[in-house]
């Protein structure tokens, strides 16, 4: 399918906007500007972006302790998001969370989660609300290849196919689960064929071809939609960094690190829209531009933000009815 130019521009606005976000806090994380942890996604924006294109105001999705990439992608405040990593007041959830624990229903994103295969269920849950309540909505629940060997993992996939329900598991395949290679944490199994063997439709995808990922996006999710059956995306995807900010990464070659940055899904799209004359090179000078002056305001007035008072470290532990 054919993508018009404002689509074009917005998802290659989405995908850049990933990458500074993801600079600019790995940056500063070092620095020790942010507390706690942070896993950047910068190197799969494709996937993120390529997935939620297909996604509406009554769509949802699960996320992981890489979640930064799938919030923005999902229409999550850039500048609230800051103000969360950074631990300040105003952030999305209070400043409270952080980066593991970033969650935004307004927009259908049920949260970043620091429980290796903990989002699997939640997407899940939210397919059989949707189902029940008829809102014709999906769930996209992302999970990494090492989520993919989680009994909570199988538990869901087992669950969405018992209960037919429109819940699409896209598995970011970054070639590790935190330090331990795919080839050894897996036992070398194919990921998608082995969530194939629930009794789901599942798909292999580059992760580095933003095109490839809608298209099966827009396929996958669609018969989802029609179907309320669920089903699998595996997205290979290229994870630029350490598993966390400051992971010295001694189990991956030189090599191996430089050739990943060969597929840079930013560089891969901009070549082919230019060179296809859909949107010239000009318009993305432009919105890298407006990207970065946008980047570096949010994240000035995360740092000069207060933080929480303290009166507020007992309110949103439990939901109220």
């Amino acid at each position: 399918m054919q993508l018009d130019r404002d689509t074009l521009a917005e998802s290659y606005r989405r995908m850049a906007t990933i990458r500074a976000f993801e600079e600019r806090v790995g940056a500063d994380s070092l620095s020790g500007l942010i507390p706690g942890f942070v896993h950047l996604y910068a190197g799969e924006e494709a996937s993120a972006v390529g997935i939620c294109l297909e996604l509406g105001a009554n769509d949802w999705i699960g996320s992981t302790h890489r979640g930064h990439g799938h919030c923005i992608a999902k229409g999550s405040s850039v500048e609230g998001m800051m103000l969360e990593i950074y631990g300040r007041e105003g952030g999305l959830c209070g400043g409270k969370g952080g980066s593991m624990h970033i969650a935004d229903l307004s927009v259908g994103m049920l949260g970043a989660n620091g429980i290796v295969g903990g989002g699997a269920p939640l997407a899940v849950g939210a397919a059989l609300a949707a189902k029940t309540l008829k809102t014709g909505g999906v769930c996209v629940g992302f999970l990494g290849d090492g989520a993919s060997n989680q009994g909570t993992t199988a538990e869901a996939m087992t669950m969405a196919v018992v209960l037919k329900v429109p819940v699409v598991f896209v598995i970011e395949n970054n070639g590790y689960g935190e330090f331990t290679a795919v080839s050894y944490h897996s036992g070398g199994v194919d990921l998608a064929a082995r969530a194939a063997s629930f009794g789901m439709q599942a798909t292999k995808v580059d992760g580095s071809d933003f095109f490839a990922v809608h298209e099966v996006a827009r396929e996958v999710i669609g018969k989802a939609r029609e179907t309320g059956m669920p089903a699998v995306i595996e997205v290979a995807v290229n994870r630029w960094h350490g598993h966390f900010t400051g992971d010295p990464q001694a189990y991956r070659s030189a090599e191996e690190l430089a050739l990943v940055r060969t597929r840079d899904p930013l560089v891969l799209f901009k070549t082919r829209v230019i060179e296809a004359g859909l949107i010239p090179a000009d318009l993305f000078d432009k919105i890298d531009g407006e990207v970065a002056e946008r980047i570096e305001a949010a994240a000035r007035a995360a740092i000069a933000a207060p933080v929480p008072h303290v009166s507020t470290v007992t309110t949103d532990v439990y939901v109220s009815y």
